[in-house]
């Protein structure tokens, strides 16, 4: 690995410390190295606030000058809620910069780089690019097809059951798991439910994050009791592309489709899943009587199967998260 590329691993992580608060614009981090030394970093603000370019050229003050500014995507050119980061890294002095991905947005989509090189500057991109793709995952796509990335989550026994015999459903991964699914859920702008879900959990679906508690759009698909704990929320029947139009449309960069059985087995169906987050508790239930992920979910032939990509498997506690590309 590079110089370079490990620099770029590092501004990975700092972007990491914006995926909660950067939506909708990307979660971003950067870097001012000096003479092969860190001497500042920044991550992307809240909307409004500073990207993390201007953030990390601030702290870095005079250091800045003649030195190289390493950043996971595209520096934007235009003035939005705030000004041109372009001209901020003009400004103050930058003699190179690395760049992970090019952004897609059309108000960007090379024009900032294209900017600092006309200037004058080094430019290098493409370098740590798989890991920057991985992490704006969500961000590229919504960018680029204009509706949210879609993760549908799943809390199953080994054999693939959601509830027993008698319905009961909670809990089937230990606590540690379900902690790390408020996380998948504060990275998400909307969560995704259906009516009968509402009716027998009566879930709040909110994130419980660090002591904080974050509440994306919470969307029913069909009417939700009067009294239901998920309200306020966005009650939806109609087209599953027309929804995730209409919640693009919103700026939600990431949905997630927490079911239940028939809701998941709709979205997969319709080939709208991005990617499965799967935990698998160590038990079993059996068939008889009990409850299936992917319930009304078919497959006619072993041809029809539908096959993904792993992506990541990590052990949580007791219980086992896969995470599958579909």
């Amino acid at each position: 690995m590079s110089h370079d590329e490990e620099l770029m691993a590092r501004a990975v992580v700092v972007a990491s410390r914006a995926r909660l608060v950067a939506p909708p614009n990307p979660w971003v981090g950067a870097l001012v190295v000096e003479n092969g030394t860190v001497v500042a970093e920044g991550a992307t603000q809240a909307p409004g606030h500073s990207h993390a370019e201007v953030e990390a050229l601030a702290l870095a003050g005079e250091r800045a000058r003649g030195a190289t500014l390493v950043v996971t995507l595209e520096p934007c050119d235009h003035v939005g809620r705030t000004g041109a980061c372009t001209e901020a890294i003009l400004a103050a002095g930058v003699a190179r910069v690395v760049v992970g991905i090019v952004d897609p947005d059309e108000k960007v989509a090379g024009r900032g780089i294209a900017h600092l090189r006309d200037a004058g500057l080094e430019v290098s991109v493409g370098v740590g690019a798989v890991l920057v793709t991985e992490q704006l995952a969500p961000y590229l796509w919504h960018r680029r097809t204009g509706r949210p990335y879609v993760v549908a989550k799943v809390a199953a026994t080994l054999d693939g059951v959601t509830a027993m015999a008698d319905g009961t459903s909670q809990w089937i991964t230990g606590e540690a798991a379900r902690a790390d699914a408020h996380e998948l859920r504060a990275q998400s702008q909307a969560i995704i439910v259906g009516a009968t879900t509402v009716r027998l959990d009566d879930p709040r679906l909110t994130a419980r994050v660090n002591d904080r508690v974050l509440e994306p759009l919470r969307v029913v698909l069909g009417e939700a009791p009067p009294r239901a704990r998920v309200r306020p929320c966005l009650e939806y029947t109609g087209d599953l592309g027309d929804l995730l139009d209409d919640l693009g449309a919103r700026g939600v960069l990431q949905v997630l489709v927490e079911g239940g059985a028939a809701v998941t087995s709709s979205f997969i169906e319709a080939g709208l899943v991005n990617r499965l987050a799967w935990y698998v508790a160590p038990a079993v239930a059996g068939a008889r009587g009990t409850r299936a992920a992917l319930t009304n979910l078919s497959t006619p032939t072993i041809g029809a199967l539908r096959r993904g990509r792993v992506v990541g498997v990590r052990r949580i506690g007791e219980d086992v998260r896969l995470d599958v590309e579909v």
